[in-house]
């Protein structure tokens, strides 16, 4: 089971209307685009979704438009979480999981949990989720950091829990969780600009934003790191290090969505508190792709 989510997963956008509905054909269009271009799995209603904007009839909506488009190509991964732990426990029972492979469970933001109040939220979770759970700690937005040694709490003591998505940005947890964790758990970079050497310590792949727009070149670059061909990796890694800056710098998802509109493979379109990026960062997103299309990274 692990080994499906090993490699580049996508943290996909959900493509709206300009008046704010959800726009499957390029839903459709952008999930085609990930998979002939090499990614290894899907990850939808996550924090690139903007799942909190989204109404629970739409997150129904989402995922049953995904599993049909996807079928059997990639595995395909949901988020489901929250700051109310029963909240999610009688989501995931509400949930049709026919078609998803695993669920991306965020960890508790703005209540602050201590490590036993995380530990425990997972135990639950873990408890009900028919499908394996992998948790997400992102102290960047939840203002709450799942330290290395609940981690591998969670990692021994929950057999439902496969994996950790990353994205404390402390190479040094990321190290140690990599160095104690139980064999077959996973341990994904949740970072875009650190995937490189998050892997060089030995991760097991990214959960990318910057996937949705260069789901070729982030492949390339993590089944170089998977092959122990760094050198290879690091050239592809440095190539599009400025696009990953650029999406990043005025928010996301509201940047990699303006860079999806300069290859028109959806609008430029986000729903509020979020709003699009700048005039002057669109200009230098759209001439960033320009440049990398008029001499794109090759996989050998």
């Amino acid at each position: 089971m692990t080994d499906r989510f090993r490699g580049t997963g996508t943290a996909i956008v959900t493509p709206f209307y300009k008046e704010g509905s959800i726009d499957f054909k390029s839903f459709e269009k952008l999930i085609d685009y990930q998979i002939s271009n090499g990614i290894d799995y899907l990850v939808f209603l996550g924090t690139t979704g903007e799942s909190v904007t989204l109404s629970p009839e739409e997150r129904n909506a989402v995922v049953r438009f995904a599993t049909e488009v996807v079928g059997s190509r990639v595995p395909v991964v949901i988020g489901i979480g929250g700051s109310n732990t029963r909240a999610v426990a009688r989501t995931i029972r509400q949930t049709d999981f026919d078609g998803v492979d695993a669920v991306l469970s965020v960890s508790p933001y703005y209540n602050k949990p201590q490590p036993k109040g995380i530990y425990a939220h997972y135990r639950e979770i873990a408890s009900v989720c028919p499908v394996p759970v992998i948790i997400y700690n992102v102290p960047g937005r939840t203002a709450s950091n799942i330290d290395a040694g609940t981690t591998l709490d969670i990692a021994a003591g929950l057999p439902n829990v496969i994996g950790v998505k990353e994205a404390s940005k402390d190479l040094e947890q990321c190290a140690r969780i990599i160095k104690d964790k139980p064999a077959g758990f996973l341990v994904i970079s949740g970072s875009d600009e650190l995937t490189l050497p998050f892997m060089a310590l030995g991760g097991n792949g990214v959960i990318s934003v910057a996937a949705n727009a260069l789901p070729a070149e982030f492949s390339a670059m993590v089944n170089h790191c998977l092959d122990n061909r760094f050198e290879r990796a690091r050239s592809v890694h440095l190539r599009i290090f400025d696009i990953i800056q650029a999406i990043y710098a005025e928010g996301s998802p509201s940047g990699v969505k303006a860079l999806l509109s300069n290859m028109g493979l959806c609008r430029n379109v986000v729903r509020l508190p979020l709003v699009k990026v700048s005039k002057s960062l669109n200009l230098h997103l759209a001439k960033l792709i320009g440049q990398l299309e008029q001499n794109p990274v090759s996989e050998k």
